[in-house]
């Protein structure tokens, strides 16, 4: 092999299989993996289509986070000739592989896309180095099912872990603050799941209180005053939501407050986190005084109020951002607060449609 690239490497052994691996700088990326632009029908390469979209996003992150970015290993088959060249330790060695050969990635072509996009903004990331994990190439059918074995069991992280582990996100910083905050919300957030059991011990994710939160705020800016502002919103929303008192107070139980009230369903937590975007946007109303009124609204699910607006004929929640509007509307009325021009049209359309569904 008269033209190589030497790479100092570990070897390791996985399934009687030699891989090596080796840290290789950002810069020699696009050399050892060159775009092709030729269409192949799926079935003839090893790789998923690049997602085009993706990229600029974890572009965006390695930018943005140039002091704390991390990435796992690519994991690259080696088509051509290579050899391993051992040195006094038989693990560590230097790996050459011929110029010629052809290097395909198995695991993490949208990393490596998004890595040559931030180099063309950012030179300064030429010399940092990422690790390959390199494979002996061994035809079509093996790279296709080491793309499976990759990705088949990969799992994705829940919104509410990542929103618990997120530090760079405000929202989810303020978010879990927030809920540590107020001891009802604490005790029945799940901080790890996005999606409750029937017999779950807790009655929220903290995805759900995120999502509300966004509603509320509206501004990727949050300083203490958002904080302070979310903290005392919820608090007074907790201390007069009558169905969750008497949960505390032991006087129902959380599978008949699941069953039977809508008020732990996460579009109605919305609700309430399009009702506290009002307060905030109009610091003019007493909010404590109005929240009091929530003790007097009825939140059983067969309730004429939540009747198709947040309930379906059938008795299923309706799950869109029409049913967060229209039981908004409901509750503000209720609470004697004014609707807006964009919630009386629809508020309006409504009524029709339900005197027409009549």
């Amino acid at each position: 092999m008269a033209y190589v690239y030497r790479f100092p490497v570990v070897k390791g052994v996985q399934a009687n299989r030699e891989y090596y691996i080796a840290m290789v700088p950002l810069k020699m990326l696009s050399k050892l993996f060159p775009l092709d632009e030729e269409y192949v029908p799926p079935e003839y390469r090893a790789q998923r289509k690049l997602n085009a979209t993706r990229i600029p996003i974890i572009s965006k992150y390695i930018l943005q986070n140039r002091d704390s970015y991390v990435f796992s290993a690519l994991a690259a088959s080696i088509d051509g000739n290579f050899t391993f060249h051992p040195c006094d330790v038989s693990d560590v060695g230097t790996l050459e592989i011929s110029m010629d050969a052809k290097l395909l990635i198995n695991d993490g072509q949208h990393r490596k896309a998004a890595i040559l996009e931030a180099l063309s903004e950012d030179e300064t990331l030429s010399n940092e180095t990422i690790s390959i994990v390199f494979f002996e190439d061994q035809g079509l059918a093996q790279s296709q099912q080491m793309f499976t074995d990759l990705n088949k069991h990969a799992v994705k992280t829940s919104n509410s872990i990542a929103e618990l582990y997120d530090s760079r996100d405000p929202m989810a910083v303020v978010t879990r603050t927030v809920i540590s905050k107020i001891k009802f919300l604490n005790t029945y957030t799940d901080k790890e799941k996005d999606n409750l059991g029937k017999y779950s011990s807790n009655l929220f994710t903290l995805s759900t209180f995120y999502n509300a939160n966004k509603r509320i705020l509206r501004t990727e800016i949050i300083t203490k005053k958002e904080e302070a502002f979310l903290t005392k919103y919820w608090r007074c929303v907790t201390q007069n939501i009558v169905p969750w008192k008497e949960l505390s107070k032991r006087e129902i139980s959380k599978i008949d407050l699941r069953e039977n009230y809508i008020v732990t369903q996460a579009v109605t937590i919305q609700v309430l986190g399009r009702l506290g975007n009002f307060f905030i946007s109009n610091p003019s109303y007493k909010m404590e005084d109005i929240l009091s009124k929530l003790q007097e609204v009825n939140w059983r699910r067969d309730c004429e109020d939540w009747k198709l607006r947040t309930i379906r004929s059938n008795g299923r929640m309706i799950v869109n951002e029409e049913a967060i509007i229209l039981t908004c509307n409901i509750l503000k009325k209720q609470l004697g607060l004014p609707l807006d021009d964009f919630e009386q049209t629809k508020e309006q359309t409504f009524q029709i449609g339900s005197t027409a569904h009549v």
